[in-house]
């Protein structure tokens, strides 16, 4: 009341002198009075700032913004680990914030990554169900693309769509370079830009033996048969072995050491002037010899082949093998509830299990460089509202505050910050999070790195020990052999997916069903003449000359 009894104090000022200066002097001085006031009230308009909820209702001094968009039902299919539960109604945090915040019902389907998860899209897709938001390998995603699933990104998939997804993660010059049939219809989700990737061994077991920690192949090998054969558990039973991976019921495994024991890096990589497809290369014969004499020797889980991704590590904290090959920087932390370590003593009893990182490559080289990898695609058959709501929630997964939810939980319940350095508690981690389903693997799929310094955020874990930044600092000491520095792609005509299934088949064939792998240069033949392999791979090769700036050609004989 005090503005405006100031406001009316000079217009009856004014009326008094009416009669001295006349009304036409009135009416100016009015007229005057009304358009400041006017003016005011503009200016109070023009400060007002738009909401920051992409769904606004708010009210703000009795006017109205913007009305709210109407609320929606999305249906995503995402990969997650394989103990990933939902849990139901306002537990399930994560998907509060997204349906409040952006208005929609979000419905996402989970699986590990997998013929399964594979399986299960087709059958999706099959049905005409096909996800609005969904995840796929590199193979996979270019069929889908060749049958006009995917949707074309051009327009929906830009800075000025998803800001903090081309401020974080991925440059907007990287996605020509990924496309695929010629169209803009796949990219990849946000990807670490250093691989927490190394072999861990039971410490415990290597002290029951009085083994030392290997550090090259042959030792290596020596450890798996110690484990296999001399009880490394004390059980008195021989029911433990070496090593074990994952093949998903299909594929020789990159995880075993007999690929860089010869040279072999990741799926592609460059020697002097050529480039190497890693599991279609001539080395591949030793490569295949070497994994059959391992395998023949009885130190490896005789399950390895038929187990699915996770089940690895189901059987490492089971106690049942002594080696796996493991990725992210906290997999063996002291006291995170999901790493080997804590898993295994809470599953087979034994406090002093000590899961370590080694390799046996350390120094000459572990792996190769971070390029993009898998992408996401988007529905051709969904509404451009569902499309444009979706793209929304992903910059927003990409962002900071859609990371730390998604990553660590609430601020002010999972963790504290203070600036720029969040503390994580826990305990409320745990039951919250851990022991509800460990949920929050469902929604990170689309920022799977393991912390939040892209965003300046340091975080400050009580529990992490002297022994966890041993582990770090062990892991990030391993040589890392340079890439092929680019994303690629095949064109119209070329079959990936026929020739790697092929070549798993043959692979497969050698190890169980030949008695050596003499065989591996007949067959790379037919996968470079039959199954295009040899054109498939001269054109990575021109991409990755054009994305280096340096020559770089593939041999596609075998001479």
């Amino acid at each position: 009341m005090k503005e405006r009894a100031e406001t009316l104090k000079p217009i009856s000022y004014f009326r008094r002198s009416c009669n001295m200066k006349g009304t036409k002097s009135l009416l100016l001085v009015l007229m005057a009075i009304i358009l400041t006031l006017t003016a005011c009230s503009g200016n109070n308009k023009s400060n007002q700032k738009p909401s920051s909820q992409p769904s606004s209702s708010s009210n703000t001094g009795g006017e109205t913004s913007e009305p709210a968009r109407e609320k929606i039902k999305l249906n995503w299919f995402v990969t997650a680990s394989a103990d990933a539960i939902l849990p139901k109604g306002d537990q399930d945090f994560v998907k509060a914030a997204i349906d409040e915040k952006f208005n929609v019902d979000l419905k996402i389907n989970y699986m590990p990554f997998g013929q399964d998860y594979q399986n299960k899209l087709n059958s999706m897709v099959a049905s005409s169900d096909i996800p609005d938001v969904f995840f796929i390998d590199g193979i996979s995603s270019n069929q889908y693309i060749k049958d006009g699933i995917a949707r074309d990104m051009t327009g929906i998939v830009t800075p000025e769509n998803m800001p903090n997804y081309f401020k974080y993660w991925v440059s907007e010059d990287a996605l020509p370079k990924y496309q695929v049939q010629g169209q803009f219809a796949r990219a990849p989700i946000p990807y670490e830009k250093y691989f927490y990737r190394s072999y861990y061994i039971r410490q415990d077991w290597l002290d029951k033996l009085g083994l030392p920690m290997p550090k090259s192949y042959d030792e290596m090998v020596s450890v798996m048969q110690a484990f296999t054969n001399d009880d490394p558990d004390g059980n008195g039973k021989k029911d433990t072995y070496g090593f074990t991976a994952f093949g998903n019921g299909t594929n020789m495994s990159l995880e075993f050491p007999t690929y860089v024991k010869n040279g072999l890096f990741g799926d592609f990589n460059i020697v002097g002037d050529e480039f190497i497809d890693t599991r279609t290369d001539l080395k591949m014969q030793q490569v295949l010899e070497d994994t059959k004499a391992l395998i023949g020797s009885g130190v490896v889980d005789p399950d390895w082949l038929l187990n699915k991704n996770g089940q690895q590590i189901e059987k490492a904290v089971q106690g049942k093998v002594g080696i796996i090959l493991g990725f992210g920087k906290n997999l063996a932390f002291d006291k995170n509830p999901e790493g080997l370590q804590m898993k295994t003593k809470e599953v087979t009893g034994n406090q002093d299990a000590n899961w370590m990182p080694f390799d046996p490559f350390a120094e000459t080289g572990t792996y190769i460089d971070p390029v993009p990898g898998n992408p996401f695609l988007l529905s051709s058959k969904s509404s451009e509202e569902a499309i444009n709501r979706s793209v929304e929630i992903l910059d927003w997964l990409a962002g900071e505050e859609g990371f730390l939810l998604t990553h660590y939980g609430r601020e002010g319940t999972e963790y504290t910050r203070d600036g720029t350095t969040i503390t994580l508690n826990q305990d409320a981690i745990k039951s919250n999070i851990t022991d509800n389903g460990n949920f929050l693997s469902v929604y990170n799929w689309f920022t799977p790195i393991s912390g939040p310094e892209e965003f300046g955020i340091v975080v400050a874990d009580p529990n992490v020990t002297d022994r966890d930044r041993a582990i770090v600092e062990t892991i990030t000491s391993y040589k890392i052999v340079p890439s092929v520095g680019t994303s690629m792609v095949v064109k119209e005509g070329m079959d990936l997916g026929a020739l790697r299934a092929r070549m798993n088949e043959l692979q497969v064939k050698i190890i169980y069903d030949e008695k050596d792998a003499s065989n591996w240069p007949k067959y790379r033949e037919e996968l470079m003449t039959k199954y295009g392999g040899k054109e498939i791979f001269e054109f990575y090769a021109e991409q990755v000359t054009e994305a280096r700036g340096q020559s770089v050609t593939f041999k596609g004989d075998n001479n």
